[in-house]
């Protein structure tokens, strides 16, 4: 079972391009954004953000981040699932970002397009982030036939197996 759950969730991170991102405003509560995002071998997430967007100030302040991705199209009762990621999030420093643009931008779904690093630095607004993801977490839907009401479970999953 661990094996079809870590495969469950690689196709759902390979075939959805928005991961909705977790951060914590300075108060405490709860912030969710969706970015469009890409994975370099389900360890590192990575996604385009404005500096001065309150998420990005966010992880600034506060590393911790966490996120789902899941199909947004799929109609309710159909067995929609989702993949839960938690890590520590961080601007990429202007010295990494010749390597990490290559990495990033290797897969592009649809009009998405890949920076060059001069486009992520100096007065530019827009920052290159990466997730150092901790935890996979795959969403399992109720399994009892005859109770509607089954609680929904999640079970930790590593999709680099």
């Amino acid at each position: 079972m661990a094996a079809d759950l870590d495969k469950h969730v690689r196709g759902i991170v390979d075939s959805v391009a928005y991961l909705v991102l977790a951060t914590s405003d300075p108060d405490g509560r709860a912030r969710t954004s969706p970015v469009y995002f890409s994975h370099d071998g389900y360890r590192d997430l990575y996604w385009v953000s404005a500096s001065d967007s309150q998420h990005s100030r966010n992880i600034v302040r506060d590393s911790r981040v966490a996120g789902v991705i899941f199909d947004s199209s799929v109609p309710p009762g159909s067995g929609a699932s989702a993949a839960y990621v938690t890590g520590m999030a961080r601007q990429v420093p202007d010295f990494e970002l010749e390597k990490r643009c290559q990495v990033a931008f290797r897969r592009l779904v649809g009009t998405a397009r890949a920076f060059e690093p001069q486009e992520l630095r100096g007065d530019a607004s827009l920052r290159l982030y990466v997730m150092d993801v901790e935890v996979w977490e795959a969403h399992l839907p109720g399994v009892d036939p005859e109770d509607e009401a089954a609680p929904e479970t999640r079970v930790e999953a590593d999709p680099e197996i």
